[in-house]
């Protein structure tokens, strides 16, 4: 069959229909859990357990927001881990910056190693390093501080990232950074002065792959802080969950709210997100 024919049928109506039916369906399927917190978090606590079960209240109600944001602590949570995850994407990024660039820039012995290693690190659990990691802190008197989670979120998340930056600089020609170095800047000046101003997709993906992951994490942080003032948001949600019942309305009304950052951040960097994302994808 010809090249046209082969077109013709892939342009085909029945196809687009279908290919919109799968992605409609994938959407409704995507967005439905974020939907039912959201109508959970307004029902009244008479409406959460009707049946047949209802998918929009029929008196919608801001009491659980209302308690949640007045009867908690969830306001400290949520600025405990607004620190944590600022903190941590923004040490790994400039860590991930230097570290990617000298695995993509320079020839050293062991360098395939040392890559292949970084992606190694990821297949080990987490909990398995809460011994020795636990031990260290009580050493270094870091145990019930934010500065603690921070370091380990960071730790845990420069391997990755340092290699996607890898990849997002072995697609900017090394003549670029040459050049800078031709009119005078030392080598840190052309990575901070010409080639991060290009790698703005990049770093927008990695900080956001690293404050999505250090905003929805749990065990360690439960783990390592044990003062009410400094829990994180995944610790305070989990209280909703009693020995006897769950309070489902507050839970869902502060999941809702915890939501809101992420949906920010990613509605602001989600032009350069899409471009990092396929930044190592694509030559050009």
């Amino acid at each position: 069959m010809s090249r046209s024919g082969v077109g013709r049928r892939k342009r085909s109506p029945v196809g687009r229909v279908a290919r919109a039916v799968g992605l409609i369906a994938f959407l409704l399927f995507a967005i439905f859990p974020f939907y039912w917190a959201l109508v959970t978090s307004l029902k009244p606590d008479p409406e959460l357990f009707t049946f047949p079960v209802r998918y929009w209240p029929q008196a919608p109600t801001l009491e659980h927001y209302a308690s949640v944001l007045s009867n908690s602590n969830f306001l400290a949570y949520f600025r405990n881990s607004l620190v944590v995850a600022t903190g941590t994407s923004v040490v790994v990024v400039i860590v991930a910056v230097l570290s990617g660039y000298s695995l993509a820039r320079f020839r050293f012995r062991g360098r395939l190693a040392s890559t292949w290693l970084f992606l190694a690190t990821q297949m080990f659990p987490g909990v398995l390093f809460l011994g020795p990691l636990y031990g260290m802190f009580v050493r270094l008197h870091l145990l019930d501080r934010l500065l603690g989670l921070i370091l380990i979120y960071a730790t845990l998340n420069i391997p990755f990232t340092t290699f996607l930056m890898r990849g997002f600089y072995e697609q900017i020609p090394r003549e670029i950074e040459e050049a800078a170095v031709v009119d005078g800047c030392t080598r840190l000046q052309a990575i901070w002065r010409v080639l991060v101003p290009v790698l703005w997709p990049g770093l927008a993906a990695s900080f956001s792959f690293v404050f999505v992951a250090a905003w929805s994490e749990l065990l360690f942080a439960v783990m390592f802080i044990h003062s009410d003032g400094l829990r994180t948001i995944p610790v305070g949600l989990s209280l909703y969950v009693g020995k006897f019942n769950i309070s489902w309305g507050e839970m869902m009304a502060a999941s809702v709210i915890a939501l809101m950052p992420v949906m920010v951040m990613f509605g602001v960097i989600q032009r350069y997100l899409v471009q990092g994302l396929s930044l190592g994808a694509v030559k050009g």
